[in-house]
């Protein structure tokens, strides 16, 4: 069967989704749109761009995620690096290194701009990230028109960049633009579980199935750190991983697939093989006990006036 699919951000705990996708291929699902935010937006483009689930996992495995927290000569200088990085570059660490590393994997499938993934001048991949200047929610590559940029040149390597940047964390995108300058920052400040996105009004013929982490905040500040930095990370930590779970609706829920990720932060970038096969795991057997339950057919007949609520 071919869905869409729409994955929720939760940094590092993304591994879980390529669990979770392991077990929908093993059963003959096929991904027709995707959307993500933050780390779903990044699973969301490996798959537009033509990866498949093990080519993912594979991915997964040999990445060192440490590299991720690269740093700028300020956020290197000792003792005060992380403090100057926060007040002057409005984030401890650059993201630079990510941006390179995930256009390098998008184009090793030679996918490059969001034309590289369009059909019709309708893009099948949908980044979100949120302009903190203008305080608005941004749906990548749609929302560039707003700013007289043409979205199908946009590069998605860019917008990853922009949907990752956890405030405090990572420093925010400056996006300049004719007009003006923005700020871009991870899409879970506005919208993390964008699961309506590609809802229409009427009776759906492609089934839209959400992935969503059923949150377990670790904390800094609740083991007795109370220095500025720590502050800052239960911040950036509850922004990223802001549960939702409340918005959703009987419908909704009954079309996400929920997975456990107990344990695992958000930025936890130096995770454990251990942990990370248990994430991996979770996610496949949340998967699993969702499709032994999930009758598109049966879905459709109790709620055939699909809408989005955007």
């Amino acid at each position: 069967m071919k869905c869409n699919a729409v994955f929720q951000g939760g940094g590092i705990r993304g591994i879980g989704f390529v669990g979770a996708l392991s077990c929908f291929q093993k059963n003959g699902y096929t991904w027709n749109q995707t959307a993500g935010t933050s780390a779903g937006a990044l699973i969301a483009a490996l798959i537009a761009a033509g990866y498949t689930t093990k080519e993912i996992e594979k991915i997964m495995v040999e990445t060192d995620f440490l590299k991720f927290l690269d740093k700028s000569t300020i956020q290197r200088i000792p003792i005060l690096g992380n403090l100057l990085g926060v007040f002057k570059e409005k984030g401890i660490y650059s993201g630079e290194y990510f941006e390179k590393w995930a256009k390098k994997l998008l184009s090793k499938k030679g996918i490059v701009k969001f034309n590289d993934v369009s059909e019709n001048g309708e893009s099948r991949l949908k980044i979100i990230a949120a302009d903190i200047t203008k305080k608005k929610t941004l749906i990548l590559p749609d929302s560039l028109v707003e700013y007289g940029i043409d979205p199908m040149e946009f590069e998605i390597a860019t917008a990853l960049r922009m949907s990752i940047s956890i405030p405090f964390y990572f420093k925010p995108v400056k996006f300049e633009y004719e007009g003006g300058t923005s700020y871009i920052v991870d899409g879970g400040v506005c919208w993390n579980y964008p699961l309506t996105i590609f809802d229409v009004e009427g009776i759906p013929e492609i089934p839209t199935v959400g992935f969503k982490f059923i949150n377990s905040i670790n904390d800094y500040t609740g083991v007795w750190k109370t220095d500025i930095m720590s502050f800052l990370f239960d911040i950036a930590g509850t922004v990223a991983a802001r549960d939702d779970l409340e918005k959703l609706d009987k419908k909704d829920m009954e079309r996400t697939v929920f997975i456990s990720a107990d344990n695992v932060e958000v930025t936890e970038f130096n995770i454990s093989k251990q942990k990370s096969i248990k994430l991996f795991k979770s996610g496949y057997r949340s998967a699993r006990n969702f499709l032994e339950n999930w009758d598109f057919e049966e879905y459709i007949s109790k709620y055939p006036n699909i809408s989005s609520s955007i």
